[in-house]
C-alpha cells in the first residue's frame, strides 16, 4: 500500500505542474522586464513626438521617449550616424522602431528570457506588417551603415557604438537587399516580417493613428489565443494520463 501512496504524491506534484502552468492571457498588456520599461503599463499623457501614439497605455515613460529621439541617447548609447550621416527619412523608421521597443504594452505573446546584463527579457520574431517594413526599407535603402546585426559586435570604445575594425560603409542594400533582411536581420530577429498588410488584425503595426485605438490590441490578442489554444491541445495527452493513473491508484 506504501508504494500507491507514492505514486499518489507523484501524481499530485504532476497535477500541480500541468494545472499552475502560467496562463497566455497573461502575455496580454504586459511590459518586458528590460532596461528602460516600466513594470506595469499605464497612462503616459505628455509622450514626446513619434512615441505619443502611446500615451493612453505605455510601458514607456515620459524621459524615454524623449530620449528615443536624441542621438547617442542615454538610452543606449547607440549612434545612428556611424557611417556618415543617416537620412532623416531613415531615422525617422529607427525612433518609431524605439518607441514600439519601449512603449508597447502589445508584445508579450513574443516575449522571450535571456540571460544579458542589460536585459532579462526580449522579443522575438514579431510579426511585423509587411508594409511597414517595406517603407522602412525603402526609406533607408540609400543610407549607409557596415552591419547586418546591429545588436552585436560593434566598437564601443569610445563610450559609443563605431564600426569594427574592416568593416566597411555600404549602403543599407547591401547589406539588406530586400526589406525582409533589413527587420529580420537589423536586431537578432526581434522582428519577422508577416504576410499579412496593416490592418489585417494579424501582424504588429510600428505606425498608427491613436485616434482610431491601437490596433496592436488585437493581434496580441489573437495571438494570445493562438498560443493558448496550442497549449491546450499539447497538454491534453498529459492531462488524461494523469486522470486514469489516479483512477487506478484510487481503484
Amino acid at each position: 500500500m506504501a508504494w500507491k501512496t507514492t505514486w499518489l504524491l507523484f501524481l499530485l506534484v504532476g497535477v500541480a505542474a500541468v494545472w499552475t502552468a502560467r496562463p497566455r492571457t497573461e502575455l496580454l498588456n504586459v511590459c518586458m522586464n528590460a532596461k528602460h520599461h516600466k513594470e506595469k503599463p499605464g497612462p503616459e499623457d505628455k509622450l514626446h513626438e513619434q512615441c505619443s501614439p502611446w500615451k493612453k497605455n505605455a510601458c514607456c515613460s515620459v524621459n524615454t521617449s524623449q530620449e528615443a529621439h536624441k542621438d547617442i541617447s542615454y538610452l543606449y548609447r547607440f549612434n545612428w550616424d556611424h557611417c556618415g550621416k543617416m537620412k532623416p527619412a531613415c531615422k525617422h523608421h529607427f525612433i518609431q522602431d524605439t518607441c514600439l521597443y519601449e512603449c508597447s504594452p502589445n508584445l508579450g505573446p513574443w516575449i522571450q528570457e535571456v540571460n544579458q546584463s542589460w536585459r532579462k527579457e526580449r522579443f522575438l520574431n514579431v510579426p511585423l506588417c509587411k508594409d511597414d517594413c517595406q517603407i522602412w526599407w525603402e526609406d533607408c535603402r540609400t543610407s549607409y551603415t557596415c552591419k547586418t546585426n546591429w545588436h552585436k559586435g560593434w566598437n564601443w570604445t569610445s563610450g559609443y557604438n563605431q564600426c569594427p575594425v574592416r568593416a566597411a560603409c555600404h549602403r543599407f542594400d547591401f547589406y539588406f537587399p530586400t526589406p525582409a533582411a533589413l527587420c529580420n536581420e537589423i536586431w537578432s530577429h526581434s522582428y519577422k516580417v508577416s504576410n499579412y498588410g496593416r490592418g489585417s488584425g494579424r501582424c504588429i503595426q510600428m505606425w498608427f493613428d491613436p485616434a482610431h485605438g491601437n490596433p496592436n490590441e488585437e493581434v496580441a490578442r489573437f495571438y494570445a489565443e493562438t498560443m493558448s489554444g496550442a497549449g491546450l491541445h499539447e497538454a491534453w495527452p498529459l492531462r488524461f494520463g494523469l486522470v486514469l493513473m489516479l483512477l487506478w491508484l484510487l481503484s
